[in-house]
């Protein structure tokens, strides 16, 4: 990391140092963790239901807390997202319910399973796992799709706060988290994928994911690792004191 001014700095990422402005601070930046939840990280949720390995869901989960442990540690701001329907699943679509029963198990979205209905609101299976439980004052939002910009008031939050630059970790690299990223983009935000605190059900998918970012001189945003960041947010809380 390099410092900037008392009130900024910059973390070492690819392809540029970020944020693009040196803006590096709590009035600017905040972390979001994308759909931690218990239907993608753990047996009998949503993501088992369908023949996808855990591993690579449950392997981040200590990098994030991590995380989430030094940013709260140095006062920035975190959000925190969950996909999911309304109980009467009015906000899923036909094509949507039929893709997630495209597996051999035949289950998707709304079926019961051990943690409950799949991926519905209020449902065990929906909650944040309790390794990441948000803190009263970090907002949750509550998405029907793979963007947390979509259908949600989070770029409201957002900019009422300042917030112009998005720490981004959390499951899945290439769906739900990109997703997000590459809106994120379109709307102005400066956009950090952590690398190694996301995943996808398959390596291959995540190496892709991450590499798509990084093209055309960082078409979505940039990518760093969970160590980098906590040496700037290190760094960041000693200039504090």
């Amino acid at each position: 990391m390099h410092r900037n001014s008392p009130g900024t700095s910059v973390i070492e990422a690819q392809p540029y140092p970020w944020p693009h402005d040196s803006s590096f601070n709590p009035q600017t930046s905040a972390l979001i963790i994308i759909d931690m939840q218990k239907d993608f990280c753990c047996h009998g949720g949503y993501l088992d239901s369908q023949g996808i390995s855990l591993e690579p869901t449950q392997s981040v989960i200590a990098p994030i807390r991590t995380l989430l442990h030094t940013f709260r540690k140095a006062s920035f701001p975190v959000y925190h997202t969950r996909e999911g329907h309304r109980a009467d699943l009015s906000t899923l679509s036909s094509r949507e319910l039929l893709r997630s029963r495209n597996n051999p198990s035949g289950r998707g979205i709304g079926d019961e399973g051990l943690l409950g209905r799949h991926l519905v609101r209020g449902e065990p299976g929906h909650d944040i796992i309790p390794e990441l439980t948000p803190l009263s004052s970090e907002p949750v939002i509550d998405k029907p799709g793979r963007s947390a910009f979509l259908h949600t008031d989070l770029k409201l939050l957002l900019d009422n706060r300042g917030i112009r630059n998005l720490v981004i970790c959390g499951v899945t690299t290439d769906v739900c988290v990109t997703s997000t990223m590459r809106d994120g983009n379109d709307m102005g935000l400066d956009c950090l994928l952590v690398s190694d605190a996301t995943a996808a059900g398959e390596a291959s998918l995540h190496k892709a994911a991450v590499e798509t970012v990084c093209g055309e001189g960082g078409i979505f945003g940039a990518v760093s690792n969970v160590q980098t960041i906590i040496t700037a947010l290190e760094s960041w809380i000693g200039r504090q004191e």
